[in-house]
This record gives structure tokens, sequence and C-alpha cells, in this order.
């Protein structure tokens, strides 16, 4: 029967404490990222601040000296006072007495021509034995502003930033935004001449185009969306068509081909008949049979197949593809003399340093409220363990790519070819860490290494099977399979039973699976249509 009992139970769970989790989070951070949760936690934490000369306040033995005091079992507000208090501003020593004072003065001040500032007066003590003197008008020469008389009289075509303060426009106001592809049809269809009505079709045409430059949605269902007629939707999509690059608002493949070559001028020549009626053959290569159809020469369809090789299936992807991505290396590896040094960029990353100012809400006398003394006590531990952390993850990353650099000295001397097998697990128990935290280190990071600019996981692979397998990896032998495949005969193309024969003879123990496998990975397409028949 169901009935509600109370039962006691041991039982052992991990449990991450914040910090862990902040560790882990900063650890798979790239530096471009790491950049933005700095300011993000300076934008959070009022304890927390950034050097302006790079400089820490405090040092790495007053924050170890943090760290230790955090740990202890009854922690009080007294401790963190202590610690911070190494982080306070110097004392101001006190003036001297008032002959001293009197030799700062201007001479005119000390010859008594002229009285002395009110400011002067105020900080010179005046003798006990001595009268004050009666107090005199003020000089009408130090009256007169000449910051304002120079920047508005003397100099009429320049305002100084201190006189003058304008808001300027940000400097990616002026960056050039990427030309998408319906920016680039709209700016052409702005120039024609046609109705509105027209005009308006064509426009909606435009938002139905996908990046790759295919119309997605049919011509009833512009129509009803917008409005308009089907001739109206119709006229439009010619225009559109006939618009730059070639190729654009076709349905598929097979209509896209046929406006670029109508394009050209080529409507109803060899190359326009094969696409129209003997695209398959095309894909399957069967030159000899497209020409027995057509009746016309080898030599001519061979022409043929040359310009629709170069024709663009995918026209819009100019315009709308993502571009050529960059990416900003997070360790720079360079060799001096005979050794390798490993540099992480830490260039334009915020340099952090605790805020000594606030050290007096940790005292009770200063500030009695206990809930802001904790407040505070708990923003200086937060900040202490965010260092910390930063600290943690640049020693981590050193650590992996200096074991990274002993294995692969091969690859930074002669590249590619070079790379040897290495396991995430092997470096782990090489620094001692857990394979996590290995695999969390080089996440989402890049190496400048003489060789070009690598992802940290790039120099992991797992070794192939076999004799010479061992010291191979899969990299290096899908490079291998490609090259195979690059050289073969055209006529005749290599099977995958042939490449793993080819494979095994140099030692490498592979199925034909594994073969196929990373030829499709690789893109490459079967034997039966990589054969060219003459």
């Amino acid at each position: 029967m169901l009935s509600p009992r109370l039962q006691l139970k041991v039982s052992q769970k991990q449990i991450l404490t914040p910090g862990l989790v902040q560790m882990v989070t900063v650890l798979q951070l790239n530096r471009l990222e790491l950049k933005d949760m700095i300011t993000q936690e300076i934008s959070e934490n009022p304890v927390l601040e950034e050097t302006a000369d790079g400089v820490e306040e405090l040092t790495p033995e007053e924050v170890q000296a943090i760290l230790e005091r955090e740990r202890e079992s009854e922690p009080s507000d007294q401790t963190i006072l202590e610690t911070v208090n190494g982080a306070a501003a110097p004392e101001v020593e006190p003036p001297g007495d008032a002959g001293d004072f009197s030799d700062s003065l201007p001479a005119f001040e000390r010859d008594g021509s002229a009285p002395a500032t009110a400011e002067a007066t105020a900080t010179a003590p005046a003798p006990e034995t001595e009268t004050t003197e009666p107090k005199t008008d003020k000089d009408p020469f130090d009256e007169i502003d000449f910051g304002t008389f120079f920047d508005e009289y003397l100099d009429p075509g320049y305002k100084s930033p201190a006189s003058e303060s304008v808001e300027k426009p940000s400097f990616e106001t002026f960056l050039s935004s990427p030309v998408t592809l319906a920016d680039h049809l709209h700016s052409q269809l702005s120039v024609l001449v046609m109705p509105e009505e027209v005009r308006d079709a064509a426009a909606n045409i435009i938002g139905n185009v996908d990046e790759n430059g295919y119309l997605t949605a049919t011509l009833e269902e512009i129509a009803e969306s917008g409005q308009h007629t089907l001739d109206e939707v119709k006229e439009g999509l010619r225009i559109v068509q006939s618009l730059d690059p070639a190729g654009i608002g076709a349905k598929d493949v097979r209509e896209c081909l046929l406006l670029q070559l109508e394009s050209r001028n080529g409507h109803g020549g060899v190359a326009w008949q094969i696409v129209a009626n003997h695209l398959k053959l095309v894909e399957t290569r069967q030159i000899k049979e497209i020409a027995k159809q057509l009746g016309r020469p080898l030599e001519h369809v061979q022409m043929a197949l040359d310009v629709i090789r170069h024709l663009d299936p995918y026209p819009g992807l100019r315009y709308s593809g993502p571009g050529a991505r960059q990416v900003e290396p997070d360790v720079y590896i360079f060799k001096e003399s005979d050794e390798y040094i490993i540099q992480l960029n830490d260039d334009d990353l915020p340099q952090l340093r605790l805020n000594a100012q606030y050290r007096k809400m940790l005292d009770r006398d200063q500030e009695p409220s206990k809930e802001i003394r904790n407040y505070v006590k708990d923003r200086y531990a937060a900040a202490i363990q965010l260092i910390k952390n930063i600290e943690q993850r640049k020693q981590t990353i050193l650590k992996v790519c200096q074991s990274i650099v002993r294995r692969q000295l091969e690859f930074l001397e002669h590249g590619i070819d070079q790379l040897k097998p290495m396991m995430i697990k092997e470096v782990a128990e090489e620094i001692g860490v857990h394979p996590s935290t290995v695999s969390r280190a080089v996440a989402s990071k890049y190496a400048d290494t003489p060789q070009g600019v690598f992802e940290l996981r790039y120099f992991f692979s797992e070794a192939v099977q076999g004799v010479a397998g061992s010291a191979t990896p899969l990299l290096i032998l899908k490079r291998r399979v490609k090259k195979m495949i690059e050289d073969e005969d055209t006529q005749h193309p290599l099977t995958d039973e042939q490449i793993t024969a080819r494979l095994k003879e140099e030692g490498i123990d592979v199925t034909r699976r594994t073969v196929a496998k990373y030829r499709e990975d690789m893109k490459i397409p079967s034997t039966h249509q990589r054969r060219i028949r003459n």
C-alpha cells in the first residue's frame, strides 16, 4: 500500500561548488569570450577594476594569502580587512612648517609685493606670534580667464576639446556593411522602369528568394500574399530573373543553369540542350550516350560540358554566403634559436585588480551595517576566485601547449605530413589533470604556428591500426585516400576495395567500410560517379 514514510539514507554525491563551476566555464572560453566575461564581471562586481598600466594592485603573494584565509573555518570581516589593507594608497606626509612652505611661494608673495592667493593662505599655517594681515582686494589680473581668451579670440579656427564637447559618431558608423543578395537585387530594381504593381510583385519575389538564389514560394502563393494578379507576378519574375547575377529566381538547378546559358546567348545550343534534356546523363558522366542522343560529335559535347562546369548552381552565395572566417589565435608558438616559445595572446584582455577603497566598508567602526559588510566580503571573495580561475586557465593552456610542442616537433618543422597520433588521455596523464580538463582547454582555441593557424583540437588524432598505421593519424590517412583518388585513371577509377588493398600493402590495416566512410566524409563521389566514359 502507498503511504508517506520517513527514511534515512547515507549516500555519496559529487557536488560542484560555484567556484569550481566558474573554473570549468573560464577554462573552455576562448580569448574573445573571456574578454566579454571579464568586462561583464567588472560591471557587476564593484570590487573588481581594470588596471590602466597593467600592474596589479595586489601581488600574487597577497592574493594567495587571501585564498588561504578564505579556507579558514571561521573567516571574519577583519581577515579580509587586513588583506586589502596591503593595497591601500600610501599615506600623505604632513606638510612642513611655515618657513619651508614659504620657500615654495612665488617671489612676489615672499617679498610682500602682492598678497597671497586664498588657496595658499588656507594651506600655510599662520604663526601664532604674528597677526593676520587684513584681506585685500583680488588682483584684477587673476580674474582673466586666459584659457577662454585663447580659445575664443586668438585662434577662431580651432576649438579645444575642453571648451567644446561634442558627441562624435563611433568608428563603427563609418564601416561599410556587407551587401546582401536582397540589397543587390533591390538596387537594380530601383533603376528599371515598370508599373508600380509589377514593381511591388518583383519586390515580393525578391523577399522569397533564399540565400542560394532560388525561389522558395510558388507564383500563386506570392500573388495571394501580396494581393497581386498572376500576370503581375509572372512579369515580376521575368524582371527578377533578368537581374544580376544570372540564375536568380529559379525553382531548381535545371532552370538556374538554363537562365545562365540564356544570359550568354546560348539558348538552343548544345550546352542548353544537354541541361534541358540530359542532365541525368551529365551526373553519371555518360558522354558517349549524350553525343549519341544529340547526334553531335564527341568533341562538341566535351566543349559543351566544359561550359556547363563553369556555371554556378548557387548564384546567390556570392552575396549571402558566410564569407571567410576570421580567427584570432589564443596562443603563439614560434621558434627562437633552437627552442620553441609558447606565448598566450593577452592583448586587449583587461588586467584585473582589487579595489582597496571598499576596505572601509569591512570595518565595523566605519560601516555599522552587517548586511553591507557581508555583501562587500562576498564581492571580495568572488573577485579573488575569478582572478584565481583566470590564472589557472592560463597555466593549464600553457601546459597543454607545451605537451603538444614536445610531441609534434616534426610537424612544426616540416608540415602537416609529419603530424603524429596524439590522444587527449595521453596529454592529460602527462600534465596530471583529467582528460575533460584537456578537452575544455583546447576547445574553440587556435594556435599560430610556423606552419599556419590551427585549432588546438587539430593536433589530437587517433592512430590507425597496422604496423605502419600505429604512427599514422586518421587525418593523414584521409589525405592518402584523397591523393590516391586524385591520381587515379578517370576511365578506370579506383574502387574502395582497391584503395583498401593499397593501404594494406603500406602496412595500414583498414576495412573497406572505413575507406568508404572516409571518402564520404570528404564528399568524394563513388567509383561509378567518378568514371568518365569516352
